[in-house]
């Protein structure tokens, strides 16, 4: 059996990593705005390859580009750039 990223499960993932970022715009904490602002440049990057790739045809790629979106943004939670509480879009303390 191979392994493909359905259109379901991309736009799924699509989804939550949008929906964190959006969350994590708004929660940079106090004196981590360089940080933040660093981290915020990185996952646009992403989520811009990712809507490229996804509007070639290259789900794999695509869903690797938003896999490591999100992974910037828990990365930031974890390390207290962003205050959010939210465990179901972001890996909280």
């Amino acid at each position: 059996m191979e392994n493909k990223i359905s259109k379901e499960k991309l736009k799924k993932y699509f989804d939550v990593t949008e929906r964190a970022f959006e969350i994590v715009k708004t929660s940079a904490i106090a004196g981590k705005e360089r940080e933040a602002k660093e981290i915020f440049e990185m996952v646009s990057n992403y989520l811009s390859d990712a809507h490229h790739f996804k509007d070639n045809g290259d789900f794999v790629n695509a869903f690797a580009a938003l896999n490591y979106a999100h992974g910037w943004l828990d990365s930031g939670v974890r390390l207290d750039v962003f205050d959010v509480d939210d465990d179901m879009l972001f890996t909280v303390k």
